[in-house]
């Protein structure tokens, strides 16, 4: 499906840019603490969106075709991007604590993601 396409490209070229941003902009600004929270937000963005990808690529293909496990996995490592990645990035320039809290729901998304792109590998080889 060209939108998991678009948006892991469009991810990919956000981080690249943020990943920048950071080692340049933020790091006379940042305690090394909240650059490496910096750091760690553009790592799991960039992972995800070659993740999102995939699932575009392989939604187009006609290996596995758009399969209702595909979108799901498409849909939840986009908002395990949001949820994740962005709860880091504004923790890191605000210092507000409580958002660490919210971190581990975009994994829970990632790790939901990826285990429907299992399934959908699964079903396609029975």
């Amino acid at each position: 499906m060209p939108f998991f396409i678009i948006a892991g490209a469009v991810n990919a070229a956000i981080a690249v840019a943020l990943g920048a941003f950071g080692a340049h902009a933020l790091k006379e600004k940042l305690s090394e603490h909240y650059l490496a929270v910096w750091e760690t937000a553009v790592q799991y963005q960039m992972f995800h969106a070659i993740g999102l990808l995939a699932v575009g690529i392989l939604m187009s293909s006609s290996l596995f075709g758009a399969s209702t496990q595909l979108t799901w996995a498409g849909y939840l490592l986009l908002a395990g991007i949001i949820i994740f990645s962005g709860s880091l990035y504004v923790l890191s320039l605000s210092g507000i604590g409580i958002l660490g809290a919210i971190t581990p729901i975009g994994g829970v998304a990632f790790i939901a993601g990826w285990t429907m792109l299992i399934i959908a590998a699964v079903k396609y080889t029975n």
